[in-house]
This record gives structure tokens, C-alpha cells and sequence, in this order.
């Protein structure tokens, strides 16, 4: 990064040059997240469509040619690649998304973790935790969402479980518990609190966080926690 800028789609949308926090106008600042996503850049009809779904394709184009015209005025460089037909976010632009995304693709692929065990897992919990555009109603971050979701909640997992058998109990209990914001209702995440609270010594607490997933899913979707888990209280209960 020779410039300094950095743009943050993770919870609110923020550009900052150096520091500097610089207002974009609400065009530009659509562009700047599409192509923030778009990681090797979006052919110009697809990003007019994409951004302004409900506008014929004549003045999507041209929103897109004003909200490029916005871009331009933000900062001291320019901010989007413009190679033919297909739209780039400028490479000297960091992006808190796409570093938090392979900081989960590496957790969710194995190999070697000492670093998010070892030094970073407070910093990794509170990228992962992050929403992506938070306020935003625009039809194209639907999926992105998802796929953010997804990734996240897959890599605080993974996270968790490497935490606990590292004991580090408190780091993988803030891990199993990010990841069950994301997704209240999955499993795994609980199941690995509850792991966390055994290590510990902490029987009670293990089965009151079951008794607690228990209810809930009772009480919402009328379904019951798996045999693996009402059998990991079992044993906790009987050992």
C-alpha cells in the first residue's frame, strides 16, 4: 500500500486516506463496495445492474458513469481502475473485508495456526464479528452477506476448536460465542461452549448453555439438539 487509503465495508462504510477520514458521496460509496467484493474487478453493465436494479439499463449506466465521476474527487489517487469495459478497485487500497476473508480461508483450511492461536485471536474474533455494510438494504449484498456469513462463521468455529485445545479457554469461548451470533441456531458453535466450559471444570455452566440452545430451539423451530450433543451432557452429567 503506497498511498495509505483503506476503505471499511465490515460494519459501517468508511474511506480513510492517512488517517484522514474522507466523506464519499452515497453513489460512490456503492461503487466502492461492489467493486470492494468483487475482488478481480466487474464488467460496467453488470455493476450498473447490480447497483441500481429497479432503473432501466440507460440510467443505471449513467448513475454508474456519475457515481465513477464521484470517485475520482475522493482523495489525492484515483480509487477505481478503469481497464476497457471492466471496473477494479485500485490495488494500492487496502480492504478490511478482504483481509479478514483470507485470515477465515486460512483458518478454515488447516495448516498451520500458530499465529491466530498463539498472538492473534482477539483481533481475529473482532474482524470476524463484524457485519458486512451494516444499514444497507441493497439487493447485491443479499448473498454477499451470506457468503460472508458463511465464511465467518466457519473460520470462528475452526478458530474455537483450535483455542481449546491449545487451553486457551477464554479466547475460545469469546470465538465459540461470536460464532453463535452469527448464526443462533447452529450447533456446532454451542457445542464447542460447552466443550469449553467442561475443560474447564465448569459442568453447570455446560449444562445450563445446553438447557438454554435447548429451549430456544424448542421455543422457535420445534426441533431438538442432536443425539451428539444431548449425549456430550450425558457423559458430562454421569462421568
Amino acid at each position: 500500500m503506497t498511498n495509505g487509503a483503506r476503505l471499511e465495508i465490515l460494519g459501517p462504510f468508511e474511506f480513510t486516506y492517512g488517517g484522514r477520514r474522507f466523506a464519499v458521496p452515497a453513489g460512490a460509496q456503492r461503487l466502492l463496495a461492489l467493486l470492494a467484493v468483487h475482488y478481480d474487478g466487474i464488467h460496467r453493465r453488470a455493476a450498473a445492474e447490480q447497483l441500481w436494479p429497479d432503473c432501466t439499463p440507460c440510467r443505471a449506466a449513467a448513475n454508474l458513469r456519475s457515481a465513477l465521476c464521484q470517485s475520482r474527487k475522493i482523495g489525492p489517487n484515483a480509487v477505481v481502475d478503469s481497464d476497457g469495459q471492466r471496473l477494479a478497485l485500485s490495488p494500492c487500497i487496502s480492504v478490511d473485508h478482504r483481509e479478514a476473508w483470507q485470515s477465515a480461508r486460512r483458518l478454515t483450511e488447516g495448516g498451520d495456526q500458530t499465529d491466530a492461536v498463539q498472538v492473534l485471536p482477539d483481533r481475529l474474533v473482532e474482524d470476524l464479528d463484524r457485519p458486512l455494510l451494516v444499514g444497507w438494504d441493497d439487493e447485491w449484498l443479499i448473498l454477499e452477506r451470506e457468503r460472508w456469513d458463511q465464511m465467518r462463521l466457519y473460520a470462528l468455529e475452526a478458530l474455537a476448536q483450535n483455542l481449546l485445545a491449545a487451553g486457551r479457554y477464554l479466547a475460545a469461548q469469546q470465538a465459540a460465542l461470536a460464532a453463535t451470533a452469527v448464526d443462533p441456531y447452529r450447533e456446532t458453535a454451542h457445542r464447542i461452549a460447552i466443550e469449553v466450559h467442561a475443560a474447564e471444570g465448569n459442568i453447570a455452566s455446560a449444562v445450563k448453555r445446553y438447557q438454554d440452545y435447548r429451549r430456544r430451539l424448542q421455543r422457535e423451530l420445534r426441533v431438538s439438539p442432536s443425539a451428539r450433543m444431548t449425549q456430550l451432557i450425558r457423559d458430562l452429567t454421569t462421568a
